[in-house]
């Protein structure tokens, strides 16, 4: 048997052309058209946080760059200057005409019981006092500062004392919330009891925004003192 015998017992397969669907589509590779086995159409990069810096962080470059600087030179004027009248304010005992004073020492803080017909409008002393008895209070559950809340918080009765025991309290926070690291804000918080289970980094979060919230009030107070008088 010759070559073109061995060749004619072959069988023969007929191709038909394919269909161009598209007359002018261009002819592809068909790795482009159909997605390859195990392909992932997104990548994950994996990043290691530590939770403890990010969050001292957060608070401890707004207060070095942004409030404790616009805090200077606070004065006793500014500190009670009521920019509408019945504001709340920080008052010596006895002298306040609102309907319920916390406070065990000279000074009290102006409060009463929600709702309020009109929200009040607040003193540079009071949002302080406010932030103050926030530190003190947490400082003296977590880091060891003595028990203290708003009913017996020593109040501050100037400028000067104001800022130098939010000096002190805001030292003793941020210290202890470094301490805490990573995996002490993991743990429950413990209190109040409807926050109870949640992390403790819910907490210090809350204390940050505390910070910055009322800091921004009384840094608009004094802007608006320095264009009153």
């Amino acid at each position: 048997m010759n070559l073109l015998e061995l060749t004619n017992l072959q069988p023969k397969v007929l191709r038909q052309p394919r269909p161009q669907l598209f007359s002018h589509a261009p002819t592809m590779p068909p790795t482009l058209h159909q997605p390859q086995p195990n392909f992932r159409a997104t990548t994950v990069f994996e990043m290691d946080i530590d939770w403890g810096v990010e969050v001292v962080d957060q608070i401890e470059s707004h207060w070095r760059q942004q409030l404790r600087p616009r805090l200077e030179g606070l004065t006793d004027d500014e500190y009670f200057w009521q920019p509408v009248a019945d504001c709340w304010t920080v008052s010596r005992r006895g002298q306040s005409s609102a309907p319920i004073s916390f406070g065990t020492g000279e000074f009290t803080l102006d409060y009463a019981e929600p709702p309020h017909e009109q929200e009040p409008v607040t003193t540079i002393a009071w949002r302080l006092a406010h932030v103050l008895v926030g530190l003190a209070s947490t400082n003296s559950k977590l880091f060891g500062r003595a028990a203290t809340d708003t009913e017996t918080f020593s109040y501050p009765g100037t400028a000067q004392e104001a800022l130098q025991q939010l000096d002190d309290e805001y030292e003793r926070f941020i210290n202890g919330v470094r301490n805490l690291g990573a995996a002490g804000l993991a743990q429950p918080q413990g209190f109040p009891p409807a926050f109870a289970d949640a992390p403790m980094a819910r907490k210090m979060l809350y204390v940050n925004l505390e910070l910055i919230h009322h800091g921004a009030e009384i840094c608009l107070l004094r802007d608006l003192y320095l264009r009153n008088t």
